[in-house]
């Protein structure tokens, strides 16, 4: 037997022990058990919005403890491997496979590990605006909002849409919507910033490129158990008739509600439900969600230095380039990660854009060139 084998096998063992006591395993797995004996309770669904955070926690939960698990009895497994092929060297040839697939898991284990910020195992707001760029702005906005919910649909995340507003050639002047599952918006907090667009304009007769700007913000769903101090006196409300299709849709009240956090300029607005209450509320929700987001990068702004990735309007801000013109490719303008597909991209396929930017957060993945 290789001693290379018995190497790796060991190096495997040494990640996995530190990775166990980094995510202070043996709490979460008592954790785990407390929520599962929570839900097993008649009386669990009575609340509803407390339920399905408790069932948002217990997913992300499981995220991280069944692959250790997983990886503990591959290491098992992988112990009786070796002591067997010994002895019979035909086994050997099996050995190879089994390292690798533990090395798979254990990466994916330790880039789930740096989702460990305050908010990261929360729902995800994410909001999206057409920039510079005319109705391809709407357009290319439309399209971001169409990929996000592919992604989501892939990793079988719960998508709700609370507020669009739709341009009246083509696409979206904004939309905001909510992405509910595990480590939701530690996954996507890396979007938020400029998306910049190049190809061949359908709306120019004459054929010319056009470069399109979206902006893309996003921020944790706070559920109401955390505490996020917001003054009611800095904060104007302004109600407003929602728009509709038309005809007998159109919504004939203000039930339309936008709020507006006077000390940092935020601007929030919800205007999907026909009742101002239901929309009131979401609009405080997500205020919340945004004071919330921005008291996180404060605390982490010196370690880092996230406000360098906000969005801002504009050439030279974005945080990520899409081109179907001269080629199709897709670029990363912070980590370097690059796909040349741009069609698959659309399609919803953006996990290796996310895990580039956790690991370019933490300083393990030199930006390429």
């Amino acid at each position: 037997m290789e001693r290379e084998f018995y190497d790796r096998a060991d190096a495997i063992r040494q990640r996995l022990l530190q990775l166990k006591d980094s995510l202070d395993y043996a709490a979460k797995q008592q954790k785990l058990k407390s929520i599962e004996e929570q839900m097993a309770a008649p009386d669990f669904w009575d609340n509803q919005e407390k339920a399905q955070e408790t069932v948002v926690q217990m997913k992300s939960l499981r995220t991280l403890i069944e692959p250790i698990d997983e990886c503990l009895t591959g290491l098992e497994d992988l112990d009786v491997m070796l002591e067997m092929a010994e002895e019979d060297e035909s086994l050997a040839s099996e050995v190879p496979g089994q390292l690798d697939q533990l090395e798979k898991t254990l990466e994916e284990l330790e880039l789930k590990a740096l989702l460990d910020g305050p908010y990261d195992n929360f729902g995800a707001i994410v909001t999206i605006n057409a920039r510079d760029g005319g109705t391809d702005a709407n357009d290319w906005a439309e399209m971001l909002l169409t990929m996000y919910g592919r992604w989501a649909d892939q990793h079988e995340y719960d998508v709700e849409l609370i507020d669009r507003t739709d341009n009246e050639e083509a696409g979206i002047t904004n939309a905001t919507f909510v992405v509910r599952g595990p480590m939701a918006y530690g996954y996507l907090k890396g979007e938020t910033g400029m998306h910049r667009l190049v190809r061949i304009s359908p709306f120019n007769s004459e054929g010319k490129r056009q470069t399109s700007f979206a902006a893309v913000d996003v921020s944790p769903e706070v559920p109401d158990t955390e505490e996020v101090e917001i003054d009611e006196e800095d904060v104007r409300t302004d109600t407003f008739r929602a728009s509709g299709a038309g005809g007998q849709h159109v919504n004939k009240t203000d039930s339309a509600i936008r709020l507006t956090h006077v000390p940092t300029g935020i601007v929030v607005q919800c205007q999907n439900e026909r009742s101002q209450h239901k929309n009131r509320a979401t609009a405080w929700k997500m205020l919340r969600s945004r004071l919330a987001r921005i008291e996180e990068e404060r605390r982490e702004s010196e370690q880092a230095e996230k406000y360098k990735t906000q969005a801002k309007v504009g050439f030279g801000s974005q945080i990520r380039n899409y081109f179907l013109h001269p080629d199709q490719r897709v670029k990363d303008a912070r980590t370097g990660y690059y796909v040349g597909s741009f069609h698959s991209v659309m399609n919803g396929e953006i996990q290796g854009f996310l895990d580039s930017y956790l690991r370019w957060r933490v300083g393990q993945e030199s930006p390429q060139n």
